[in-house]
């Protein structure tokens, strides 16, 4: 009895095995189901480097920590990612915006340099013989002199019997030879009021006095009493003050629009509230390859003297305005990584996202953007570093200036022709050959963009017009009467 109901649960065991196997097969493989509700991962990254992107969950290999998923339920794609923060969570956080306006950038450039010598004048005393110094008129280096002013007197022996020669042929009465003994004593260096005197004294002058050729600052003096003097030796050297030298260096990005000539003004701590007008003579060739700067050459009068080479001035430079408009933002809007620069745009809705520029020339507080950004937009001018560290977190990358930039829109094509037929706001017009196009001359209806284009026109009047591409066909945008047309 006991081995008959152990067999008849067997059987019923496998009589519900083959019925569960039975409705199986004819439903089919039951697998799990991904909740309708379950956002779909774009990717995995690590918040400490949101721009390195993961295609699987895991660990960070940058930080011992789990790296977190990027849904794709954030946005539509990718240039749509962006930060939204509420109007008033912006008050809270002083999120001011600007506005992208087109303009010319009135560029000026303060700059400090220091004052130097002219170098174009200067003067050199040398020895022009051999000789003795006998006195020295108490000179130093760094005096100020006059023209004239001596400063040793020299014994010269060679001279004086040159001196000697040309006294005896005065005396022979040898008007050729008396004059080939002058020109003598020219070519041996000797100064002519020197030899005036000797022609009008009769006598020989052993004692010659070195005066300063020019007015100016001592730089060189060596004359001391004693002292041989050989041919050609340097014995002064002077510096003139009429004018000095300003040397500054300005930043070789912010060298466009300098050119030589520019006027400009220099402020000294030494004179407050006394500018100093004076004159960009030179940009010089080199650039320092450590500061990346331009060396500039500015020249100041100093009629009375007080500027003094080693005075540090401040120097207002105003480069040339290009006539082309360029789009202008606020300096401070600007984020500066090393590597690119940035801003963030400001969308509707209280959306945010970084957008990467090209930048131009800058001065007052307001740069130049050359890509990037179009004339209306609005960008975070304070508060932005906040936005691009959540934007940062959040993974969302930067559109790239090119990017941002707007597509060419198709052409405008030109030719001439003669009115046929005005309907409305179709022109029909016989024109020549649109060489852009590639189209022959014929005659055809073409709609106007704008009717107000038609105003004041007549049939068989001669036309310049213009033609673009839309979804319509060719359109008219432009017309211009020829000349001699009614």
């Amino acid at each position: 009895m006991r081995g008959r109901s152990v067999g008849l649960v067997v059987a019923a065991a496998l009589a519900i095995g083959i019925g569960a196997g039975f409705w199986l097969g004819g439903r089919g493989t039951v697998t799990p189901s991904q909740p309708d509700g379950e956002q779909k991962a774009l990717y995995w990254y690590d918040p400490m480097y949101p721009q390195q992107h993961f295609p699987a969950p895991g660990k960070s290999p940058f930080m011992d920590m789990p790296l977190v998923p990027k849904y794709s339920d954030d946005a539509n794609d990718k240039g749509q990612l962006a930060v939204q923060v509420s109007a008033g969570l912006q008050q809270n956080l002083g999120i001011r915006l600007a506005t992208v306006t087109a303009g010319r950038l009135e560029r000026s450039l303060s700059v400090s340099g220091v004052l130097a010598f002219d170098e174009r004048d200067f003067s050199v005393l040398q020895a022009r013989t051999g000789g003795y110094v006998e006195r020295a008129y108490g000179r130093a280096t760094g005096d100020i002199v006059v023209k004239g002013a001596p400063l040793a007197d020299v014994l010269t022996p060679e001279w004086a019997g040159l001196q000697e020669e040309y006294l005896a042929l005065r005396h022979s009465g040898d008007a050729q030879l008396t004059a080939a003994a002058r020109q003598r004593l020219v070519l041996s260096g000797m100064p002519v009021d020197l030899i005036n005197r000797v022609a009008s004294t009769g006598k020989v002058q052993l004692s010659v006095t070195l005066s300063a050729p020019t007015a100016g600052v001592i730089q060189v003096l060596d004359l001391r009493p004693g002292m041989t003097l050989t041919p050609g030796a340097t014995l002064a050297r002077i510096n003139g003050v009429a004018n000095v030298w300003l040397e500054a260096a300005v930043p070789e990005a912010q060298a466009q629009g300098l050119h030589e000539g520019q006027p400009v003004q220099a402020q000294l701590p030494a004179f407050p509230g006394d500018p100093v007008p004076g004159k960009l003579t030179a940009l010089l060739a080199d650039a320092d390859l450590q500061s990346r700067t331009l060396r500039l050459r500015i020249e100041l009068p100093n009629p009375d003297g007080r500027l003094r080479p080693g005075m540090t001035a401040q120097v207002a430079l105003h480069p040339s305005v290009s006539a082309e408009e360029s789009l202008l933002v606020p300096a401070e809007a600007v984020i500066r990584t090393g590597k690119r620069d940035l801003v963030m745009l400001a969308e509707d809705d209280g959306r945010f996202r970084p957008v990467e520029v090209v930048l131009g020339q800058e001065s007052k507080g307001q740069v130049a953007v050359l890509q990037g950004l179009q004339a209306g937009q609005r960008i975070v001018a304070s508060g932005q570093f906040l936005l691009d560290s959540e934007a940062n977190l959040k993974g969302i990358e930067a559109a790239t200036a090119q990017d941002a930039q707007p597509k060419a829109g198709p052409a405008l094509h030109e030719a001439n022709g003669r009115i046929v037929q005005i309907d409305g706001a179709q022109l029909t017009v016989a024109h020549g050959p649109f060489l852009t196009l590639g189209m022959p001359g014929m005659t055809m209806t073409f709609p106007v963009a704008d009717q107000s284009l038609l105003d004041g026109l007549k049939v068989g009047a001669q036309i310049r017009f213009g033609i673009r591409e839309r979804d319509e066909g060719m359109v008219v945008e432009q017309i211009k009467v020829l000349e001699g047309q009614p």
